[in-house]
């Protein structure tokens, strides 16, 4: 019979089980974008194994809190550890085998364990945090969901780091080797110190109480789906590809870019609390970021436009994105946790990181179309359109006063 452990422990148990599959995340990401184009696959050829892994993501979302519900939080969390595992293996076949189709595969895998384990943590910490408690703190609950999803990111950028250097140091193969092994390990571990039911709900979910029946939850699943879609829009395939073709960076200095962009944005979500002093987030405050937000790409993209340096344009623009799109992340990630309900927490932030990434699909499929016909600045003002339509849809959150 497994011991009750303090909610801390289950707390950081859970966090070093996310971090451990964020980890490898990051890294299977770097190393397929750098591997195929050593086999001279073009950027959108590329970006185009990655439809699978946001598509399956979005599916996985909706169903898995269910599953989460029924199966209990730590099985889901431990599913997708064993498909993470399952698609790092497939990667290993020889190179002749590693057709688009087939890599397509094992990304939708991947992508399937990325949204369970995150839908997984992120609903645990909705029962651990009410039993923690902080002096002068009467609601910790911010505070812990921006550390959890602060650190998330950070770890993926430090995965993109060590998915290069795996891959120069063992190859491709060797390199999904290691990371099997390291995340096997850590799936033992957390598997033999988490409680077993773990997010179960006393009356068993129906399957059509998958979409949430909350007002607030839908309109910030939908907010939610414009404020991602906007980042992706020109993350995913333009801005590696202007940086490469347009700036004439090399691989090493776009990646590292990029790398640097999650970890500093991780960073900022983790400590968010602190810039948000005085009271907790609530719908306004998620409206208010979103349209400080809208300014953001729109001026980097008149910024190109007038033709001042683009190197410096990119960096500091992109820098400030980081900046304001974390703030406005780590936000609504607090929000879904403090919205939703107690007995179906998974199903509410499962509905919600349904439409994270449904917008991070549809961002995807943009950021390669937009580009071919309008550049980088057609992306850029696609971005701002998106935040706008965000900003739109948060207006009908709730405020402190009508909770």
């Amino acid at each position: 019979m497994q011991p009750q452990n303090h909610p801390l422990t289950n707390y950081a148990v859970i966090t070093g089980g996310y971090w451990a599959f964020t980890l490898t995340d990051g890294a299977i990401r770097m190393l397929v974008v750098l591997f195929f184009h050593q086999l001279g696959y073009s950027a959108l050829a590329i970006a185009s194994l990655f439809l699978f892994y946001e598509f399956f993501g979005m599916v996985t979302n909706l169903v898995g809190g269910w599953l989460g519900a029924r199966l209990g939080l730590n099985n889901t969390m431990h599913i997708g550890m064993i498909m993470q595992l399952v698609a790092l293996m497939m990667l290993t076949v020889p190179v002749e085998y590693l057709s688009v189709a087939y890599v397509m595969v094992a990304q939708a895998l991947s992508g399937i364990a990325k949204d369970l384990n995150k839908m997984s943590a992120k609903a645990s910490v909705k029962l651990f945090v009410p039993s923690i408690k902080e002096a002068g703190q009467s609601n910790p609950l911010f505070k812990w969901v921006a550390a959890l999803t602060g650190s998330k990111n950070t770890l993926k950028g430090i995965g993109f780091f060590l998915g290069g250097l795996l891959l120069a140091l063992y190859g491709f193969q060797g390199a999904l080797y290691v990371l099997a092994g390291g995340l096997f390990s850590v799936l033992i571990l957390t598997w033999l110190l988490l409680p077993s039911d773990l997010g179960t709900t006393k009356n068993k979910a129906k399957f059509s109480q998958i979409f949430s029946n909350s007002p607030a939850i839908n309109w910030l699943s939908a907010a939610r789906f414009f404020l991602f879609g906007s980042r992706d829009v020109w993350f995913v395939v333009a801005l590696p590809v202007y940086l490469t073709t347009s700036l004439a960076w090399s691989y090493e200095q776009t990646g590292a870019f990029f790398a640097l962009w999650v970890i500093g944005y991780g960073i900022v979500q983790a400590f968010t609390p602190s810039l948000i002093r005085g009271h907790a987030p609530d719908g306004k405050t998620a409206q208010w970021l979103a349209i400080l937000l809208t300014i953001v790409p729109a001026g980097i993209a008149w910024a190109l436009y007038s033709q001042l340096d683009a190197s410096t344009v990119i960096i500091v623009g992109l820098t400030l994105f980081a900046i304001a799109f974390a703030i406005n992340s780590a936000v609504h990630s607090y929000l879904v946790v403090e919205w939703a309900d107690k007995e179906k927490v998974a199903m509410n932030v499962g509905f919600y990181y349904m439409a994270n990434a449904g917008g991070r699909l549809t961002g995807t499929v943009l950021s390669g179309l937009v580009f071919q016909y309008y550049g980088l600045i057609g992306c850029l003002i696609t971005s701002s359109l998106l935040v706008a339509a965000a900003a739109l849809l948060s207006s009908k959150l709730p405020n402190h006063s009508a909770l």
